[in-house]
């Protein structure tokens, strides 16, 4: 953990190229792990109560071959409006139970291979969104806990990337995996995330996040009466609470989008 504190409000914001270079990163960290699994590995339960381990993979491989192809989006969209209409369940429900089904067929050892190729034309697909779109593109998004219009680029540059890193948690979680953090990749997510959290909320507190992707963030100024919260937790467990995996109190009840 580092020893300095950095103010959030110094943290830089996640443009679109350093974007898809942690994306090309977390991609490759998913794959290494799903490459990894192997018989009961699959069935495994996760932190995503409804989802098994295979579950979760299917999701981002779904996700992932959405991103790929721009007529495989539009028709998880579609899939997944009339799901959620038919179920009484958000949009973003049904796209992750049409991922699931779509590749409920998939044997397990062609999994990784399927994760691996689709991965670089994902990333490719990311890249090629134009600027105006990212910028000027919106869409109404409801996940627990988050209600709110966000831009196209938000979730194309950064919550996609959350989103894969977060599932990397779960399976290496459900599969007793030690999980590759280091600074420079983690590090740099989750300094983003902070910021984030750190803006939904407000207020004053000082953060120390243990570990290889950890640091001490403050918001507020401790010399002016105004030092908030003192939270000290593991920068991984941090992710877990504010995603709502785990129970947090006080200004870790703030919930953070992944």
């Amino acid at each position: 953990m580092k020893d300095t504190q950095t103010r959030v409000t110094d943290v830089p914001a996640i443009e679109h190229d350093e974007a898809m270079a942690l994306a090309a990163t977390e991609y490759d960290r998913f794959a290494a792990l799903v490459a990894s699994l192997s018989g009961a590995d699959w069935d495994a339960a996760t932190d995503c109560t409804e989802w098994t381990v295979r579950d979760i993979v299917l999701h981002v491989l779904g996700a992932a071959e959405s991103s790929a192809s721009n007529s495989e989006s539009e028709h998880q969209q579609r899939a997944a409006r009339e799901w959620a209409d038919a179920n009484g369940r958000t949009f973003v429900d049904g796209l992750c139970a049409v991922q699931i089904a779509e590749r409920s067929d998939i044997p397990n050892d062609e999994i990784a291979a399927r994760v691996r190729n689709v991965f670089p034309r994902a990333l490719q697909g990311r890249t090629d969104i134009p600027a105006a779109a990212r910028e000027n593109v919106t869409l109404q998004v409801e996940v627990p806990g988050i209600s709110e219009t966000w831009r196209l680029g938000y979730l194309t540059d950064l919550i996609l990337t959350r989103d894969v890193w977060m599932h990397r948690v779960d399976i290496s979680r459900a599969t007793g995996r030690a999980m590759e953090l280091t600074a420079d990749h983690d590090g740099r997510l989750l300094a983003d995330i902070v910021a984030e959290w750190a803006r939904r909320h407000g207020r004053s507190f000082t953060l120390s996040l243990a570990g290889p992707a950890g640091g001490t963030f403050r918001q507020g100024d401790a010399q002016e009466g105004d030092g908030g919260e003192d939270i000290a937790v593991d920068a991984v467990e941090f992710c877990r609470i504010v995603s709502g995996r785990a129970s947090g109190a006080g200004l870790l009840t703030q919930e953070v989008a992944f």
